[in-house]
């Protein structure tokens, strides 16, 4: 009976699947580093300010930023954010990215890396939001200054279809969520829409938050909860739309991205997104690579990277219209 089954389980068709890169020693190494670094710490055992200076270190450890970027300040009415600009950067091809770090801190070098590769690639040029962060800051604040960064960069550049929106972890989850207030406030869609490994479901909901938490190089459950009670004043608000995008409405979204790794207790987040988005009628890809853990894109070090990297390139190019290879 199963020979005769099997035929009919098929993939979604906007289901890719990434085996497996060759390990190198150095790989070992880093998720080491992970697990010695993020995964260990137990919630209660550090404080906030704790937590952000181990980040700090590992991005100091991990980041390598291309000597060619550059770096402006720019205010989005009460918003701060820079500018990054790489040679041959376009103003008409403009990327908002929204970074992540749990909504509590930041990892500037990992992920201006990683954008920079972006902008090199595609000739764009993006804005990074520094929106205000939990605890201090809690919800709605994020999810306001994301907006507002949007709002204004939708009046400097006059057509949306220039701008893209994207983000990893907790920037993934803005990246939705500013998708879905800005349609519902009657804002134009971007071109399109990448999420790398995000963050979309404080219920922790997914088969693969249970499963994978032992493969996960990263996270635990006490960790994840420690970061959502952080995040949020109630925990009667981990359903909300706005905080858990997944239970929101994606009906009039634009093309959207997921990339997603396997080790991830947050691959659930991603694959049950992509169904509900196609389910939608959304033009979407989701993107699962084989062995890999959270937000392994700002890691250049995985083979997995650059392939990651060049279904971002393609999917941009396609929906935005950029082309490939003009900002070299």
């Amino acid at each position: 009976m199963g020979d005769s089954f099997a035929p009919l389980i098929v993939q979604p068709p906007y289901f890719r699947f990434i085996e497996r890169q060759l390990e190198k020693p150095v790989i070992a190494a880093i998720e080491l580093l992970l697990r010695m670094t993020i995964k260990r710490i137990k919630p209660g055992g550090v404080s906030v300010d704790g937590m952000r200076r181990v980040t700090a270190t590992l991005d100091t450890r991990l980041g390598r930023v291309d000597k060619a970027v550059t770096l402006t300040p720019e205010q989005c009415d009460q918003v701060p954010a820079e500018w990054l600009d790489v040679k041959g950067s376009r103003a008409q091809r403009v990327i908002l990215y929204l970074h992540g770090g749990a909504f509590a801190f930041r990892l500037p070098r990992m992920q201006t890396a990683l954008i920079g590769r972006w902008c090199h690639a595609l000739g764009a040029r993006a804005l990074m939001p520094r929106y205000r962060l939990a605890p201090e800051h809690p919800f709605p604040a994020g999810t306001d200054d994301c907006l507002a960064a949007y709002r204004w960069l939708l009046d400097r550049c006059g057509d949306a279809r220039r701008i893209v929106i994207a983000g990893d972890s907790a920037g993934g989850n803005l990246t939705l969520v500013t998708l879905l207030r800005a349609r519902d406030a009657g804002l134009p869609m971007p071109a399109a829409a990448v999420c790398l490994s995000p963050a979309i479901d404080f219920s922790l909901s997914g088969r693969s938050a249970v499963v994978n938490e032992g493969a996960d190089p990263i996270f635990t459950t006490k960790l994840l909860r420690w970061f959502g009670d952080m995040y949020l004043s109630e925990p009667e608000l981990y359903t909300n739309p706005l905080v858990s995008p997944l239970t929101g409405d994606f009906t009039g979204l634009p093309p959207l991205l997921f990339q997603v790794g396997t080790k991830e207790m947050l691959l659930d987040d991603s694959t049950r997104a992509a169904a509900k988005a196609y389910a939608s009628g959304v033009d979407v890809q989701l993107d699962v690579f084989e062995g890999m853990p959270h937000v392994f894109q700002a890691i250049p070090q995985y083979a997995e990277t650059k392939i990651a990297d060049a279904n971002v390139f393609e999917f941009i190019a396609r929906h935005a219209d950029w082309g490939l290879g003009d900002g070299a």
